[in-house]
């Protein structure tokens, strides 16, 4: 059965923890470039910071705009990048993307980042970073938009609440992974996001 084709309010705890936080494991693997979803969440500043230093990565890519904010509010890229100086990330290692006003603008917006930077052709993998309910569609964004040649390590960031092990005892995090759930369906079915298998 494809995802496309589930019935959402029919799925168990078990289905749900599956499909959205089994796969999402940091496979250990290093890559030219740190790429973090944007947002105004230190959680995932502060994993970014800690692959940086851990030399991962060379380089890292905050994307994102102020659309969810509003116009005089400091852009979530800015943010993002402000707090990793704080965390002792050098300015020169940090590449902004300051247009994408949502999680498939990201991609697009950072595929020119990316292209300016490095070249495309010559990236092989991306780390990706975000919070952990927002890491599937995440995954699924970039393996729709971004060159087939590259490929992810999954790096949710480490907050006590919203893992695998424990989404569903807090309500705000239930309630961000049925709504990623939901979210994803309806963008499969408007052709944003190609369909994948579910089990």
């Amino acid at each position: 059965m494809m995802f496309s084709e589930v019935n959402l309010d029919n799925l168990s705890r078990q289905q749900i923890t599956s499909f959205m936080f089994d796969s999402i494991v940091d496979d250990g693997k290093d890559g030219e470039c740190i790429l973090v979803f944007g947002a105004k969440t230190i959680h995932r500043v502060q994993k970014a910071a800690r692959l940086y230093h851990n030399k991962r990565a060379p380089k890292i890519l905050v994307s994102g705009s102020a659309a969810r904010w509003g116009k005089e509010e400091e852009l979530e890229a800015i943010w993002m990048k402000n707090h990793l100086l704080n965390f002792g990330v050098p300015e020169e290692d940090i590449l902004l993307e300051l247009e994408a006003a949502n999680t498939t603008e990201n991609v697009i917006a950072s595929l020119m980042v990316l292209q300016r930077s490095f070249g495309l052709n010559h990236i092989n993998r991306l780390l990706i970073v975000s919070s952990p309910y927002h890491m599937k569609r995440c995954h699924l964004t970039l393996t729709t938009y971004m060159p087939d040649w590259i490929s992810y390590t999954l790096c949710p960031d480490d907050r006590e609440s919203g893992q695998g092990d424990n989404w569903w005892k807090s309500d705000r995090e239930n309630a961000r992974v049925m709504k990623e759930l939901h979210s994803m369906q309806k963008y499969i079915k408007k052709g944003i996001l190609k369909d994948l298998p579910f089990q």
